[in-house]
């Protein structure tokens, strides 16, 4: 069975990376793995200019990868923006639940991040992809809405619509 994946989606400035951030520790400590995936328009680097990978991938490496006790990282070139679901088949084979940060479109489950004293409304063209709110105001809408300063209510959410269906009885 894949890897469920939920994307976190909002205006930039919204609160999709800390929400992320105060999500993972609840999920660690009731023993769930989490995997992370950002999603990012526009070109990026991830090498440092002069390291060695970096001077491997300037060489012509189509994938470079560095290995060390506490880590690997790969690089790798790709012909298009690969959707979340094939990023995880590729590269996720030892995690309980995967958040994607961005995706807005696409058939990923949605969580919108929406502060209203940032914008005046949600973002448009809701689907029904969307799962829930994390928001700091009262929306008129028929999804659950979850507070900001309140991660733990939505990490219970997520364990019940995603891992509890797998067959874990945490």
């Amino acid at each position: 069975m894949p890897v469920p994946i939920i994307s976190f989606i909002a205006r930039p400035g919204h609160g999709k990376t800390t929400t992320i951030e105060r999500l993972i520790p609840i999920l660690r400590r009731k023993g769930y793995r989490i995997g992370t995936i950002k999603h990012h328009v526009h070109d990026f680097t991830m090498d440092t200019p002069g390291k060695d990978t970096c001077r491997h991938r300037q060489a012509g490496a189509h994938a470079t990868v560095l290995s060390s006790p506490t880590g690997l990282g790969l690089i790798t070139e790709v012909e298009r923006d690969l959707p979340p679901g094939e990023i995880a088949s590729l590269y996720f084979h030892d995690v309980d639940l995967i958040f994607a940060e961005g995706y807005k479109s696409g058939p990923t489950p949605k969580i919108e991040v929406f502060r209203q004293s940032l914008s005046p409304s949600p973002l448009p063209n809701r689907d029904d992809t969307w799962l829930a709110f994390v928001t700091d105001s009262r929306l008129d809408v028929n999804l659950p809405l979850f507070s900001p300063d309140n991660p733990s209510g939505l990490a219970d959410f997520l364990i019940y619509r995603f891992l509890y269906s797998r067959g874990d009885d945490d």
